[in-house]
């Protein structure tokens, strides 16, 4: 029914039915819902003090408002949900496997090292994998996720584990998180000499939201130091309880530098595996997977990591991973041998998308090319709609024309470019996070994976941004054009100091804030009267010194009775003169200002620029 709301304007009223809309949906989305002109929508979020398009992606808070204005209750669908109804519209089932028990095998467990910074989490999965990966590291921190197999031999049978390697950063907890739910079982690395760390509870705590078995490696055994009981204690603190304790934890005490008791971490894993899960899958349906890690080859393009859970990837297959699809037109295994066809728990790298995804996006296979770019461009504009509605700044009616004025509100625009979705996506989400106040926004223009070209230098002309490469340089003439263009292109390697260096330019970028400092006080003794100058205040300095030209106060009987007057004149007997320190006499002119009398007190200070924190 029809009936006149918010300022009168006429719009549906609703009788609190629930309206289901994606993240990042328009008024015009919420209008066909409720059958309303989205013109008048427009007009009830003005009232609500919200200036608002009626095509522009807006955020959840900004839906539920206007909902509970028109008596109806949004419901924002969660991107798995969304994905789900998507694929479901193409017939397409997700995370199931086909079939009935005949058609499943047993298949490898998917392990995930995680655990606190330099506790030794990449030199074990290097003396596992008997490859040196720490030397071509930046600062010795792991920057995105790779994924490797190995074998082992437990009870006379050779037995397959495959490794995903997750980043220890605190940058990275988002690609962890991910990590950890495509995994079978995380392995915890705790450095013996170190005990538990605040990433360590971290890591721990994402295992366990992603309800997988723990494995815990004891590391460094062999420094100085190290305590193995103790890290059993503090764990069963946090619920691992070893087994010798009487829990169900596998504890292995190892050095990853030494190599001691990496064939007993690798039982333990296959041990665990089989008493605790039930690893099969079904090879013979089309490939499912997940994308572990992606980037920009130079001479091959898109090219991603990716981790069949179900089913088996072949080349030829038609794929979709993320918002980017194409036909497998290579596979390459962790040791850079060409493959035909990845089994279950299998990593591959796979050439042929037609652009880079991001970290942790499914993959799946389907029968048509066609299939496959409809679902790709679909999830495209679903994740735009998305970022342009996280990007929109509030801005109400009253404080609009403050925002108006130029600087007001200081913008400072980026575009980054990576080695890797990833650690993009990492640098990205920690660089939001930055908050200096509410003067100064930082705004991503763009992001995406390769080299800093000609077109993002074109858009950081235009748009006053900065550019920065994480592990990329500038390609062709983009340097060129950028010292031409005056752009300022930051290169880093390793995330921290991007994260400093942009903090101090948007502290930078604050207005100064001022502090009053007191100079000195005069008390004064006499007041003399000149027909030129009008009074003179005849003072002597109680405390600090007197200059001339310095802002002042008029204090009598404990109270301020003048503000913001100027000592524009100084002198000492007949001399003029710039400051009198404390403990002499002078005499002080206030300008225009006469109204002294003796007694009075006149405290004189600055404004000093204040250092931000």
């Amino acid at each position: 029914m029809q009936a006149p709301s918010v300022g009168g304007v006429m719009l549906p009223r609703g009788n609190g039915e629930t309206v289901r809309l994606s993240r990042g949906a328009s008024l015009t989305d919420f209008a066909e819902k409720i059958n309303a002109n989205p013109a008048s929508l427009v007009a009830v979020m003005m009232n609500l003090g919200e200036m608002v398009t009626a095509t522009q992606s807006v955020s959840d808070e900004t839906l539920q408002l206007l909902a509970g204005e028109m008596n109806y209750t949004v419901q924002i669908v969660s991107p798995e949900e969304e994905d789900r109804e998507l694929l479901e519209s193409f017939d397409i089932e997700f995370g199931e496997d086909e079939g009935g028990e005949e058609f499943l095998v047993a298949r490898p467990p998917v392990v995930t090292v995680m655990g606190h910074v330099d506790h030794g989490k990449t030199r074990l999965l290097d003396a596992i994998r008997k490859t040196n990966v720490v030397a071509g590291e930046a600062g010795g921190i792991t920057q995105h996720i790779g994924a490797y197999q190995v074998s082992t031999e437990v009870n006379n049978e050779e037995r397959r584990i495959t490794f995903i390697d997750t980043p220890g950063h605190e940058a990275f907890t988002a690609m962890r998180a991910r990590g950890a739910k495509s995994t079978d079982i995380a392995i915890l690395v705790v450095a013996a000499n170190d005990g538990v760390m605040p990433q360590t509870i971290e890591a721990l705590n994402h295992a366990k939201a992603a309800d997988v078995p723990i494995v815990v490696a004891v590391n460094k055994i062999d420094v100085e130091g190290a305590d193995p009981t103790k890290v059993r204690g503090q764990l069963t603190e946090y619920g691992l309880v070893a087994e010798e304790y009487g829990g169900d934890t596998m504890f292995v005490d190892i050095s990853a530098k030494q190599g001691l008791n990496i064939e007993n971490l690798l039982e333990a894993v296959v041990l665990t595996a089989d008493a605790a899960l039930d690893l099969r899958a079904n090879p013979e349906q089309d490939a499912q997977g997940i994308a572990i890690e992606s980037h920009l080859d130079r001479g091959r393009g898109a090219v991603s990591t990716v981790l069949v859970q179900r089913g088996t990837l072949r080349i030829g297959d038609t794929m979709v991973v993320g918002d980017a699809y194409g036909r497998v037109r290579a596979m390459l295994d962790d040791k850079g041998n060409n493959v035909d066809e990845a089994t279950p728990s299998t990593p591959v790298l796979v050439l042929g998308l037609t652009n880079v995804p991001g970290a942790g996006d499914n993959f799946l296979v389907v029968d048509e090319d066609r299939t496959a770019r409809q679902i790709a461009e679909k999830r495209a504009a679903r994740e735009r709609n998305a970022a342009f509605a996280k990007r929109t700044r509030r801005v109400s009616l009253e404080d609009l024309d403050k925002v108006l004025k130029a600087g007001e509100v200081q913008q400072l625009n980026l575009i980054i470019k990576g080695d890797a979705s990833g650690s993009v996506e990492a640098l990205e989400s920690s660089l939001l996070q930055l908050d200096v106040g509410e003067e100064v926004d930082i705004r991503v223009l763009h992001r995406g994976v390769g080299a800093v070209t000609e077109s993002d230098i074109d858009l950081a002309t235009g748009s006053d941004a900065i550019v920065i490469g994480f592990n990329v340089r500038a390609a062709g003439r983009a340097t060129q054009m950028a010292e031409r263009e005056g752009v300022d292109v930051r290169y880093y390697s390793v995330i921290y100091q991007a994260i400093e260096e942009i903090e101090a330019a948007l502290k930078g970028m604050l207005k100064p804030e001022y502090e009053e400092v007191e100079l000195g006080t005069a008390e004064i003794r006499e007041v003399f009267r000149s027909s030129k100058l009008g009074n003179i205040a005849g003072v002597l300095i109680r405390s600090g010194e007197v200059r001339r030209n310095t802002k002042a106060r008029l204090i009598r009987d404990g109270k301020v009775v003048a503000e913001n007057l100027t000592i524009e004149g100084l002198r000492r007997f007949k001399d003029d003169v710039t400051e009198i320190r404390e403990g002499f006499e002078g005499g002080i002119n206030l300008g225009n200002f006469n109204d002294i009398k003796v007694d009075d007190v006149i405290a004189t200070y600055e404004m000093r620029e204040k250092p931000r924190g």
